[in-house]
């Protein structure tokens, strides 16, 4: 019953903490409140990962990365913005840097036009298709620019630093997202 219930009550411990105290917790070494702040942010993290690498095991290996670039860098965490942003901000960074990594720029065009054709398949047995299944087939460079300018609200010069693009490519390719979409959601 003693190790049950120290498992219990550091349960209980972690959810009456404010977040500010388990952030604290996990920047000095506590993995139990890792998992705490792991088990709250999995889903909004893999959210991102996924809408920017438009695969779902890429997502998730992003994902992971994300977790693990957070215990090793939770200490830069100074508290002057709000965890959830400074994650955020993490996970983008984090994500962008591993598409880089995990893929050579031709295996990404044939990916971009399996998964096109895949979608173009799975799409003529539904009637109702959502905009996040366009989104995941727009090219790399365009659906990441949309993802963070359309949905994540990021600005063109932000986008740009994140991505070592010009600002005026980010514009570019946020405007063929949109040609895109809106000829793929008009042939519908």
């Amino acid at each position: 019953m003693t190790n049950q219930g120290n498992v219990v009550a550091a349960e209980h411990k972690f959810a009456s903490k404010s977040e500010a105290d388990l952030i604290k917790a996990v920047q000095n070494g506590d993995k139990q409140a890792y998992n705490t702040l792991y088990s709250q942010y999995i889903g909004q993290v893999y959210g991102l990962c996924y809408r920017l690498t438009g695969e779902k095991t890429l997502a998730e290996d992003a994902a992971q990365e994300v977790f693990i670039q957070l215990w090793r860098k939770i200490g830069n965490f100074r508290g002057q913005s709000k965890f959830s942003t400074w994650l955020h901000t993490v996970t983008s960074n984090v994500t962008i840097s591993y598409i880089r990594r995990q893929k050579g720029w031709l295996q990404k065009m044939f990916n971009i036009e399996d998964s096109a054709a895949m979608n173009e398949e799975a799409e003529g047995s539904s009637a109702s298709v959502d905009l996040e299944s366009y989104v995941v087939r727009l090219p790399e460079r365009a659906r990441i620019v949309f993802v963070l300018h359309a949905i994540e609200g990021y600005r063109h010069e932000e986008i740009a630093a994140m991505t070592d693009m010009a600002v005026g490519s980010s514009k570019s390719q946020f405007h063929r997202a949109k040609q895109l979409l809106k000829e793929w959601m008009s042939n519908e």
